[in-house]
């Protein structure tokens, strides 16, 4: 996260780095993410970027933390649920606000899709750490007995969030087919898939 000094700078200086930044990782994967084109994009030299932040590791979690922030603070004013839904209802509409949100910051859609496609072990473990929150809804809901005791809770959050992530990216730009295919898969998960007959 940034060094004290980064704090201390205006709003503007500020929000300049962290466009830059936005612009990189937008159009790179983070291995391949340049701190000279940062340092370039946004007017300042590179060893002032080093009084700021650690390395690009540093900045990309800066950048990404505030941008988690925004996705926060919309889906909190956007989202209203009732305190009973489940995890599914969640993923749907929680998937909707995201949708929205998303088109107004298509760069950072594009930050999302490009941690999709990276390896690193920065970018794996910044990717579990999202996925954490949705395993720790399911294992509410296994303990209020909506879903059943010994389903795998890894398992079925990556699932999720591999299905959402791969429609998102095939589907591209019409979001009435993006939120019905969403529908239609966290029912297939939700209900199963196979008919169980009754016992005569």
């Amino acid at each position: 996260m940034p060094k004290d000094t980064f704090n201390n700078l205006s709003e503007d200086k500020k929000r300049r780095i962290f466009d830059a930044a936005v612009h990189e990782f937008s159009v790179r994967r983070f291995s391949e993410a340049s701190i000279n084109q940062i340092v370039k994009a946004a007017g300042i030299p590179r060893g002032s970027f080093y009084q700021y932040f650690t390395d690009k590791e540093d900045i990309f979690l800066y950048m990404f933390t505030e941008i988690l922030n925004e996705k926060r603070e919309v889906t909190r004013r956007e989202l209203v649920l009732d305190q009973e839904a489940d995890v599914f209802e969640i993923c749907i509409q929680a998937t909707k606000v995201t949708l929205a949100w998303s088109r107004a910051r298509p760069e950072y859609s594009r930050i999302s899709m490009l941690m999709e496609i990276d390896d690193s072990e920065f970018i794996l473990k910044i990717r579990d750490d999202s996925a954490k929150v949705l395993r720790e809804m399911i294992e509410r809901d296994k303990c209020r007995g909506y879903i059943k005791p010994e389903i795998d809770s890894g398992l079925i959050a990556d699932i999720i969030y591999t299905l959402i992530v791969k429609e998102y990216g095939w589907i591209g730009l019409d979001d009435n087919l993006f939120m019905k295919r969403i529908n239609d898969i966290i029912n297939i998960i939700k209900q199963g898939i196979t008919f169980v007959y009754p016992v005569e």
